[in-house]
C-alpha cells in the first residue's frame, strides 16, 4: 500500500479516533456529541456507514487483514453500497501491489468511470467530514428557538456536511438522536426557480407521508414532501414544487453529495427510520448551508425582543383595539393573495368574537431564519379565555429595523 493511500486512511482514522476520545471525555465535560454507532439488526439505519468507518479505522491503524474481512462482510450485506465496494476493491488490490490513490482501479476503467470515481471520493470525504466535525454536546441548531410539545421531533439539514440531524423534543428540550449522510441538488443549494436542480434553504414542515406503493422505484422506500415554496419563498418570487425527503432506487444504496433535482435524498434504511419517527405537519425541517450550533439558553436569549413583540401583539388583540393591532402588521402583508387592507375586515371580525377576553397562545413554537432578512415562523393555538380550543395559526414575522412586523398570518387545517 503506497504512502498516499495509507496516509489518507491514517489521517481519517486518526481524526475519528480523536473525535471518539473527545466523545468519551465528553461524558464528563460535555464537549462533543459522540459518533453514531452501528445499531442492532432491528434498526438498520446508520449501520452501513458505521461499518464503513470501522473499515477506515482498521485500515488506518494498519490492521488491513481485519479491515478486508469487515469490508467483505459489508459489501455482502449491502451489495449496492458503491463506496464500500470501492474500499473493498482497494483492500483486495493492496494484497497484490502498491496502491497509487484512493479508488485505484485500472486506467481504462478509471477513464470510463471518471465522474463516478470523483463522486465516490467526494462521498467518502463528506461522510468523514461530518463524523470528524461533531456538534458540541448539548447544543442545537440556532433556528430552533422554541418548540412546543406538539413538535415531538425536528430535523436539520447541513448542506456543507451532506448531513441530516434528527432530534427528539421532550420536557428536557431537544436531544440529537441520530444523523445521516444525505445528497442535495446537482447544482447545490438556494433554490430559486423551477428546474434549477437546487435544494431550497429555509424553515419548512413535513406535509405528508407518501405511500411507497404510489411511487416509482426511483424514490426508494418512501417520500416525505415539505412545504416548499413556503411563505417567505413566495414573497421572494421563488418557484418550483415537489421538494421531498426520499430514498434511493433498489440498485443504489446512496447517491453523490450533489446528485438530486432539489430533493434531500437518503439511504433507504435511514429514511425508514425517519418515516417511522416523525409526524406529518408538526415536524419542522430546517435546511441550511451550514448549521450554527448554539446552547439552548443562548438561542432563547437572542429571541427576547421578538418574544416581547409577540406578547404585545397578543395583548393588543386581547384588548380589542384594532388600530393598535394593525400596527403590528407589515405594509406588504399578504395572506393567500389578500393585502392588509383586504384582509383587515377578517381581523376585525376575529377581534369582535373575542370581545375583549384575554387570548392564550397554546403550543407555541417559533423558528428563526436569518439570511438577507431576519424572520420568525410562529405556530400556536389561539384560545380566548373561557373556551377550550381555538384555531391553529401560523405567522411569519420580519424584523424591520428594531421592530418586528407580521407579513403573513393564516389558519392551519
Amino acid at each position: 500500500m503506497t504512502q498516499g493511500f495509507f496516509a489518507f486512511l491514517l489521517i481519517a482514522a486518526t481524526s475519528l479516533f480523536t473525535v471518539s476520545a473527545s466523545a468519551d471525555a465528553g461524558k464528563k465535560s460535555q464537549k462533543t456529541n459522540p459518533l453514531p454507532l452501528a445499531r442492532d439488526n432491528a434498526t438498520n439505519d446508520g449501520m452501513a456507514e458505521a461499518r464503513l468507518i470501522e473499515v477506515y479505522r482498521l485500515t488506518g491503524s494498519g490492521k488491513t487483514r481485519e479491515a478486508l474481512a469487515r469490508a467483505e462482510s459489508l459489501v455482502r450485506d449491502y451489495p449496492h453500497f458503491q463506496l464500500a465496494q470501492l474500499v473493498y476493491g482497494d483492500l483486495l488490490t493492496a494484497r497484490t501491489r502498491a496502491l497509487r490513490k484512493f479508488g485505484d482501479v485500472p486506467d481504462s476503467l478509471a477513464h470510463s468511470a471518471g465522474a463516478t470515481m470523483a463522486e465516490l471520493r467526494d462521498e467518502s470525504q463528506m461522510r468523514l467530514k461530518a463524523l470528524r466535525e461533531r456538534p458540541p454536546a448539548g447544543t442545537i441548531p440556532s433556528q430552533f428557538l422554541a418548540l412546543s410539545p406538539r413538535n415531538k421531533h425536528a430535523i436539520a439539514v447541513d448542506a456543507s456536511r451532506s448531513r441530516l440531524y434528527l432530534f427528539e423534543n421532550s420536557e428536557r428540550g431537544l436531544n440529537l438522536v441520530a444523523d445521516y449522510y444525505i445528497s442535495v441538488g446537482k447544482s447545490g443549494i438556494e433554490k430559486a426557480v423551477e428546474g434549477d436542480a437546487r435544494t431550497p434553504l429555509g424553515v419548512y414542515f413535513i406535509t405528508s407521508n407518501l405511500d411507497p406503493k404510489s411511487l416509482r422505484d426511483f424514490y426508494g422506500s418512501g417520500a416525505l414532501p415539505i412545504n416548499y415554496p413556503n411563505v417567505l419563498d413566495s414573497k421572494r418570487g421563488k418557484t418550483g414544487r415537489g421538494i421531498w425527503l426520499h430514498g434511493t432506487p433498489p440498485n443504489q444504496f446512496s447517491r453523490p453529495p450533489l446528485a438530486t433535482d432539489g430533493c434531500v435524498v437518503m439511504a433507504n434504511p435511514d429514511l425508514d427510520r425517519i418515516i417511522r419517527t416523525v409526524e406529518v405537519r408538526t415536524t419542522p425541517v430546517v435546511i441550511s448551508q451550514r448549521i450554527d450550533w448554539v446552547a439552548p439558553h443562548s438561542a432563547r436569549a437572542q429571541s427576547k425582543t421578538f418574544e416581547e413583540a409577540l406578547a404585545a401583539w397578543r395583548n393588543a388583540k386581547s384588548s380589542g383595539n384594532v388600530d393598535q393591532l394593525l400596527s403590528f402588521y407589515a405594509a406588504d402583508f399578504n395572506s393567500h393573495g389578500k393585502t392588509l387592507r383586504e384582509w383587515a375586515p377578517a381581523l376585525r371580525s376575529e377581534v369582535d368574537r373575542v370581545r375583549g377576553r384575554a387570548i392564550q397562545l397554546k403550543d407555541l413554537s417559533y423558528l428563526r431564519w436569518t439570511d438577507a432578512a431576519d424572520t420568525m415562523v410562529v405556530t400556536f393555538g389561539e384560545v380566548p379565555d373561557g373556551t377550550r380550543t381555538g384555531p391553529t395559526k401560523r405567522q411569519y414575522w420580519i424584523r424591520e429595523g428594531s421592530q418586528w412586523k407580521i407579513f403573513y398570518e393564516g389558519n392551519l387545517g
